[in-house]
């Protein structure tokens, strides 16, 4: 049973922001100090996603200490509410959903229908390949999903599909600073790619309160683009191929 002196509702998710403040801000402080241009840190994209992803992870575990709940609590997550059917469906649908929302918005930015962005699955350091796969898809889903669904949706009292779409809105844009590059139409591209899936995601988990298909799918999501990453920074001379 939930705890009452711990469910006072939020209801204006001032935190949202802060994902698409602290991804800008890492990448001009790397401009600054490595002098290079942002397309040539660009490829450092994941190791600022990590740091951003434990900062996030951080700010959301003081809040809910104070409030005196865990992350469990914080994102409504219960033991046997989901089917396995539903959790299959609904993997398959953000798959399908975020697939044609990254190719839309290649053909509605770039007039190229099917898009490839090779902008993150750029070689890195083999070493730090590994401690991508390792690190990035379980802290982009804890801090994302924390975030966006237990703190904005599902701890907003009143206006529930207002905080829906704002969270849809904010998630999406966070991923237009994921690399931050000084260019419109990148950062419109980024946007607009993923804007069908968190609307999907926010919406749906707003009416059925069950984030168990979503961490499974954003996770997955999360293990193939760090797999990407890892097979090119094995084989760099695949990545001028594609």
């Amino acid at each position: 049973m939930e705890n009452k002196g711990l469910r006072k509702k939020i209801r204006i998710p001032f935190l949202l922001p802060i994902r698409c403040i602290l991804f800008i801000v890492s990448f001009i402080l790397l401009f600054i100090i490595s002098k290079k241009q942002f397309t040539e840190i660009s490829k450092w994209w994941t190791t600022v996603a990590i740091i951003c992803n434990v900062i996030t992870i951080i700010i959301l575990f003081m809040f809910i200490k104070r409030k005196n709940m865990n992350y469990k609590e914080l994102i409504h997550f219960e033991k046997r509410q989901t089917k396995v059917s539903t959790t299959i469906l609904m993997i398959c649908i953000i798959i399908v959903v975020g697939m044609v929302g990254l190719n839309l918005a290649g053909l509605i930015c770039y007039k190229k229908f099917p898009y490839l962005d090779k902008t993150l699955v750029e070689p890195i350091p083999f070493w730090l390949s590994i401690i991508v796969l390792l690190l990035l898809p379980i802290s982009t889903t804890i801090a994302e999903d924390g975030l966006y669904l237990g703190y904005a949706i599902h701890l907003s009292s009143k206006k529930q599909r207002f905080y829906s779409f704002l969270a849809s809105v904010f998630y999406a844009l966070q991923h237009s600073f994921i690399p931050f590059l000084p260019d419109a139409q990148f950062i419109l591209y980024r946007f607009l790619s993923f804007l069908p899936l968190t609307v999907l995601i926010c919406f749906w988990y707003q009416k059925k309160r069950d984030p168990l298909p979503f961490i499974i799918g954003h996770f997955l999501l999360n293990v193939a683009t760090a797999v990407q990453i890892l097979i090119m920074s094995v084989f760099p001379e695949l990545y001028n191929v594609i």
